[in-house]
């Protein structure tokens, strides 16, 4: 055996060589395929409720190709009633659940986070129960119920105020942070509210930032809440709305006579709704979208 062979680095395996330019090009077009299975039906309902009715009844329903752009649907939508009321209704509740939701949840992940806390390991267990049993939904609509929450806003915030997975990953992410850093504050006085707030908050930005996204997607995109708790159609926010002009074919008061006239068709009005429950949502996300690798993998390092 020659000296050069005895020596030679071992053979890498092949998904550590570099790819060929056909595996480049493979990987562009699945990538190209997906996004555009992602974003042609976004096209599509964003151009059908910009469509005058001559264009889409010309299209036979779906529109693809734009023609006689028209923002009539997003006027009559935006310019008051039923859906700028629900609109307003699931703003409100994301702003407010998010915000209670991320302060419970921040201060139960403190808490576990920190070995010698008080009964520490036996509320970790309870809370890793709940993620396998649950009472069901009779009891906790009698509980509601019980509770007087019902037709309020506050039904559609604390019975899915807190996700234990959501603690569970700021729990992990809070036990990274170096014990040495703490105990320095510690020294120097600080307490524990003052440590979260200036030291592991700051530091936490990634996760945070992920947690938070989570817990808004969450109730912007929640329905199931308001078609058992509330009976108000006032109340109702944008999701259930949605749900009811798509399903039902009934448009938002003050559009009938539009559409009997022929100068709006409902089912522009339907994907107008659409878009209009999708914007907050895509509008947030590209803010959030650097501290996703970071939040969601160091959060999970450890158990």
């Amino acid at each position: 055996m020659s000296a050069v062979s005895r020596w030679a680095a071992p053979p890498r395996p092949v998904w550590e060589e570099p790819p060929s330019r056909a595996g480049l090009a493979g990987k562009g077009i699945v990538l190209a395929g997906a996004c555009l299975a992602v974003l042609f039906p976004l096209w599509i309902v964003v151009v059908t409720s910009l469509s005058t009715p001559e264009t889409i009844s010309r299209a036979g329903g779906l529109v693809v190709v734009p023609r006689d752009i028209t923002f009539v649907a997003y006027q009559e939508l935006l310019g008051g009633g039923q859906v700028q009321r629900a609109a307003l209704v699931s703003l409100g509740v994301t702003a407010v659940g998010t915000l209670f939701s991320m302060t419970v949840s921040v201060l139960c992940a403190y808490g576990l986070s920190r070995p010698g806390s008080l009964g520490h390991r036996w509320l970790l267990m309870t809370l890793l129960a709940t993620m396998f049993f649950g009472a069901g939904l009779i009891p906790t609509y009698l509980l509601v119920q019980a509770l007087g929450l019902t037709d309020t806003y506050l039904a559609l915030i604390l019975p899915s105020a807190v996700s234990v997975f959501n603690i569970l990953v700021l729990r992990a992410f809070f036990m990274n942070i170096s014990p040495e850093l703490i105990d320095s504050a510690r020294i120097d006085g600080a307490g524990e509210v003052r440590i979260l707030w200036r030291i592991v908050m700051p530091l936490s930005r990634a996760v945070l930032a992920v947690i938070s996204l989570f817990y808004a997607v969450g109730y912007w995109s929640a329905w199931f809440n308001a078609s058992i708790y509330l009976t108000d159609q006032d109340m109702m926010p944008l999701q259930n709305v949605m749900i009811q002009i798509v399903q039902k074919q009934e448009p938002p008061t003050g559009l009938g006579q539009m559409i009997k006239t022929n100068q709006l068709s409902p089912l522009s009005v339907q994907m107008a709704v659409m878009v209009l429950a999708l914007v907050p949502v895509a509008v947030a996300s590209p803010f959030v979208q650097k501290h996703f690798r970071k939040g969601m993998l160091t959060g999970a390092v450890k158990g």
